[in-house]
């Protein structure tokens, strides 16, 4: 094992050296994906330099996400105390579903909930998990909405049509979670937004009469903290009302931008978390843990062990279920995912994770400034968000995006909304410095200027 650490220091040497002199990784296409790397699997094995040779071409051609260069999805970085908690659960090895096999770890992820739950606004006794991902955060949320409405669904199957809401320009698992639990892509409501992504209450509300009166049984809203494209946020103090007034449970999808939950300057952005029934948020994205560390939490700790708890005498041996998570919890077998999150916290504070999450706000202000001061560039965004969404001289943002990636220059995705294709900028990595989002648009300009345009020309 020393041996394999040793390696391991190596490759990371290898990985850092690569970070800092071809941030962007040389795209190997699908079609030669397999001549160019030797991935296959053979009856004998290899002798160790020659794993360590592969292993550092796959190095080598993987995208690097800490890269300063890396613009593309709504995670990045590596904080370096949240990657020692991760290499630390990797060498530990404990699964989470009994004290008995995680010991303090258990006591580590139920801290880490509590003090989630606390900052959400949630009552003392509420409680939570953590999932394999946003969209099964947002699946246990709806579960726990059905089972709510409907406590016989559990065990007798779904015997009338349930609706559901969230905005047109929420995540795609609201509709995907609708057709793995039995509800039913159909039985989905796409509220309307306004300019910004944001959901219209108030054709929430009549959606909602619309169902009742067609004789559905309304029983799920989710509202979003941070939508994928724009990063808006939905008002849930106005869509609380509308839940309470139709007794719907009301989840609120935070994947993306819920870490705002840390911050006084932006915890306005989510005013009345306090009213909903469950919340999500995602700590690989704003908080900079290493993937994945979802979190979902609910005021309503019985509901929570009533949807997921089954007993199993093999399992639950010792303790009591408080300490026992997998009575919580969609999984059996699960990995340690809390102690990323908890090493991060505790070597820097609540503070500390505070600043974090006004850093990506401070780089996305940076970023909509230079763009607004440049005629060359128009802006599709707005403040309080870190999605960042721009066209550069009429460039299809497709076209340059794609081109920017098969040419190394950068790693940078593009969205869609109301019509408008765009560069979608997202500053999610907490250590951007301000020359780093200078870097981004010099390199765009200069890609375009040398090698673009020429193209087009020609």
């Amino acid at each position: 094992m020393q041996n394999d650490i040793a390696l391991f220091t190596e490759l990371c040497d290898e990985l850092f050296k690569l970070e800092a002199d071809k941030p962007v990784a040389e795209p190997i296409p699908t079609s030669k994906l397999y001549s160019r790397l030797d991935l296959s699997l053979n009856t004998e094995g290899v002798i160790d330099e020659d794993l360590k040779s592969t292993l550092k071409q796959i190095i080598k051609s993987t995208p690097k996400t800490a890269s300063k260069s890396f613009f593309n999805q709504l995670f990045g970085g590596r904080v370096d105390k949240a990657t020692l908690g991760d290499l630390l659960a990797v060498m530990l090895n404990n699964s989470m579903y009994t004290y008995k096999v995680a010991g303090p770890q258990v006591g580590i992820e139920k801290q880490v909930l509590k003090e989630i739950a606390s900052l959400a606004g949630y009552a003392e006794e509420s409680d939570g998990t953590f999932a394999p991902g946003g969209s099964m955060s947002n699946m246990m949320a709806l579960i726990m909405a059905r089972d709510a409405k409907n406590d016989t669904i559990r065990v007798e199957g779904l015997s009338s049509k349930m609706t559901l809401y969230t905005s047109a320009t929420s995540h795609y698992s609201i509709s995907k979670n609708a057709a793995l639990t039995g509800i039913g892509r159909s039985q989905v409501r796409l509220v309307s937004t306004n300019e910004k992504g944001e959901m219209l209450v108030e054709h929430l509300d009549e959606l909602i009469k619309k169902d009742i009166s067609n004789s559905y049984q309304p029983f799920f809203v989710n509202a979003t903290a941070g939508t994928t494209v724009l990063g808006a946020f939905d008002d849930i103090t106005a869509i609380s009302k509308v839940c309470k007034k139709h007794k719907l449970w009301l989840h609120v999808d935070g994947a993306y931008c819920g870490s705002v939950i840390f911050s006084k300057m932006y915890k306005h952005l989510i005013k009345g978390l306090e009213f909903s029934d469950s919340f999500s948020v995602n700590a690989h994205k704003m908080l900079g843990t290493p993937l994945s560390c979802s979190i979902i939490i609910t005021q309503h700790k019985a509901q929570l062990h009533q949807s997921f708890s089954n007993e199993a005498d093999y399992l639950y041996q010792t303790d009591s279920d408080d300490f026992n998570l997998g009575k919580t919890s969609l999984q059996c077998g699960r990995r340690n995912d809390a102690l990323k999150i908890w090493t991060l916290w505790k070597s820097i504070g609540t503070k500390g994770l505070e600043k974090i999450v006004d850093k990506q706000f401070e780089m996305a202000q940076i970023a909509r400034d230079y763009i607004t001061n440049n005629k060359d560039y128009e802006l599709y965004s707005f403040n309080d968000s870190i999605s960042v969404c721009f066209n550069y001289k009429g460039i299809p943002a497709n076209e340059l995006c794609t081109a920017l990636y098969e040419n190394s220059e950068l790693m940078v995705g593009f969205g869609k909304f109301s019509n408008n294709e765009f560069v979608r900028m997202v500053t999610v990595n907490s250590l951007l410095e301000r020359e780093d989002i200078y870097n981004f648009f010099e390199t765009l300009e200069a890609f375009v200027s040398e090698k673009m345009l020429k193209t087009i020309t020609s």
